[in-house]
């Protein structure tokens, strides 16, 4: 069984998607995440501002911490071994640590800022997603 773990940056909730301004980012990674369980991999996010002491209570993390610094985080944990330090993993990188073949769902688009939503913006398709 492959394990997947989230230990993110200090967020407001448990996914980051909540206030006035969302980060398309993290609604993308949200949506890999599920997908990933969809696929049977178990997926395990910790936020240190909602569960500091899973956060703390992780031997690894702590090494990962005081090596790189809180600039490791969003650290990603793949059956117990570091696959990604520092930066919000798309898709296919997602795909290629946990042994899923790529192709097996799409990734969804994510909405640009600007348009189509918005009075004004471009309805083009292309140029909007």
């Amino acid at each position: 069984m492959i394990e997947l773990q989230v230990f993110d940056q200090p967020l407001c909730c448990s996914t980051g998607i909540c206030g006035p301004e969302v980060d398309p980012v993290l609604v993308r990674f949200a949506a890999d995440l599920q997908w990933l369980q969809r696929q049977g991999v178990t997926v395990q996010r910790v936020n240190p501002a909602q569960q500091p002491a899973v956060f703390a209570a992780n031997t690894l993390v702590r090494e990962e911490l005081k090596q790189h610094g809180n600039g490791c985080l969003p650290l990603v944990v793949v059956n117990k071994s570091v696959v990604s330090r520092g930066i919000i993993p798309n898709r296919m990188q997602l795909c290629l640590w946990t042994g899923l073949p790529p192709n097996v769902l799409p990734e969804l688009p994510v909405m640009k800022s600007g348009c189509c939503s918005e009075p004004g913006g471009s309805t083009d398709s292309t140029s909007c997603c």
